[in-house]
């Protein structure tokens, strides 16, 4: 090709270039997901969150009959499975699996914050719901136990509501402090790490989530629920959920810019 051929050939070339879609810089937020693929991701998440924490209940059962190891199996298997989900879903709804978290952050949203809108609501926690009790449904499936066997595991004393609004007080507290931190890409080993944690230092196994809650009565093996406690739970956690929310509020408090005071 001659000079001035090269020359010719250039501008065609760079309109070929020009065509080409851009592409985001690394590191750089993607596209957000439809809603229809979020709402599967949190349905598909919170059932293989379920089906991890019966199902090892289960397993952990059948292998011993030590309450200590029986709750390292279970706590141990959940910690692994949480992360493994918050990493692979996170990027496509926020791996959410929680209404508590959800209602939360519609709520920093409806404030001034970033989150879910009303309508993103409505679809996240039914799905949520769905999915949690399909979750118990399969690991009684795996395991050979009846499909639905409402759970007589009764958990209505005062000790373990109170175990409730502290766990999930501390989870809105992590899950929020990292997003005004900017430190949402630690959330797959913190918020795992928290809960493993939190099965040991509350008395109530740290439940800290309404639709896993809900899943978990449809199960009467070792990581269920009595119906008739259910509704305690669920409004515990509620009540956690505003406690977290406070303190984050009070904690993370974003410093005024130009009058010297850092932000947190």
């Amino acid at each position: 090709m001659t000079a001035t051929e090269r020359v010719a050939a250039a501008p065609a070339a760079e309109s070929v270039i020009a065509a080409d879609p851009p592409r985001p810089a690394p590191g750089a937020t993607p596209p957000r997901a439809p809603l229809v693929a979020r709402a599967a991701a949190e349905m598909v998440g919170t059932a293989a969150l379920v089906a991890v924490v019966v199902g090892s209940g289960i397993q952990a059962t059948e292998l011993t009959d030590d309450l200590a190891l029986q709750l390292l199996a279970n706590s141990t298997a959940t910690v692994f499975g949480l992360g493994v989900l918050i990493t692979l879903l996170g990027p496509v709804s926020g791996a959410h699996f929680n209404p508590a978290v959800t209602l939360a952050e519609w709520w920093t949203a409806r404030r001034g914050g970033a989150g879910v809108t009303a309508r993103e609501l409505a679809v996240y926690v039914p799905s949520q719901i769905v999915g949690a009790i399909a979750g118990a449904i399969m690991a009684d499936a795996m395991f050979g136990e009846p499909l639905v066997k409402w759970s007589t595991h009764d958990r209505s004393a005062g000790n373990l509501l109170l175990g409730e609004v502290v766990a999930t007080a501390g989870l809105i507290l992590l899950v929020f402090g990292l997003a005004r931190t900017d430190r949402l890409r630690f959330a797959p080993v913190a918020v795992a790490s928290y809960i493993g944690a939190a099965y040991w230092f509350t008395s109530s196994t740290s439940f800290a989530n309404p639709a896993v809650t809900v899943g978990r009565a449809f199960t009467d093996t070792f990581a269920g629920i009595a119906p008739a406690s259910v509704a305690g739970f669920i409004g515990m956690q509620l009540i956690g959920a505003v406690v977290g929310l406070a303190l984050v509020a009070v904690i993370f408090v974003r410093g005024r810019a130009g009058t010297g005071t850092p932000a947190a």
